[in-house]
């Protein structure tokens, strides 16, 4: 069974645009929270982590 978690940081002004993250076998999974059944993103650590860089870094603000 997957267990899925969301930041603690997670609630109130911006709770609309939650993520949950997942430890698959080899790879992180990615969801959104408010669509637990829809689809989701399974990346490996070093593209996680590429990701979490690009998001700190403000390159994927809209």
């Amino acid at each position: 069974m997957i267990e899925w978690r969301k930041s603690s940081r997670s609630g109130g002004v911006n709770d609309n645009a939650c993520v949950e993250l997942a430890r698959l076998a080899d790879r992180v999974g990615v969801r959104d929270s408010k669509d637990p059944a829809g689809p989701r993103l399974d990346l490996s650590p070093q593209d996680f982590g590429g990701l979490v860089a690009r998001i700190r870094r403000g390159e994927l603000d809209l």
